[in-house]
C-alpha cells in the first residue's frame, strides 16, 4: 500500500465521519423539538423545565458531533496510518 492509497481512504473516511456525525445530529435535533413540543402541548406549566433540559441535552449532542470532528481533523493532519508506512519502508 502506498501514501497515496493512504491518504484517498483517509479523506473518504473522514468525509463519512463528518458527514455521518452531522446526519446523526440533525435527526436528533428533529426529534428532540418534536418531542418538546409534543410535552408542552400535554403540560404547558413544565415549559421552562422541558426547554432548559432541551438544550441540555442539545449542548450532548452538539459535543458528538464535535468529537467526530476532531478525530477526522486528527487523521487529515497527523495520520498515524503514514508514520507506520514510513517505518515499514524503513
Amino acid at each position: 500500500m502506498d501514501a497515496a492509497s493512504i491518504l484517498s481512504n483517509t479523506v473518504i473516511a473522514v468525509g463519512m465521519i463528518l458527514s455521518l456525525g452531522g446526519l446523526g445530529t440533525a435527526i436528533g435535533f428533529g426529534l428532540l423539538g418534536g418531542k418538546l413540543l409534543e410535552g408542552v402541548a400535554r403540560q404547558p406549566e413544565m415549559a421552562g423545565l422541558l426547554t432548559g433540559r432541551m438544550f441540555l441535552v442539545a449542548g450532548l449532542l452538539d459535543a458528538v458531533t464535535f468529537v467526530g470532528i476532531g478525530i477526522g481533523m486528527y487523521f487529515v493532519f497527523a495520520n498515524p496510518f503514514l508514520g507506520q508506512l514510513a517505518a515499514v519502508a524503513g
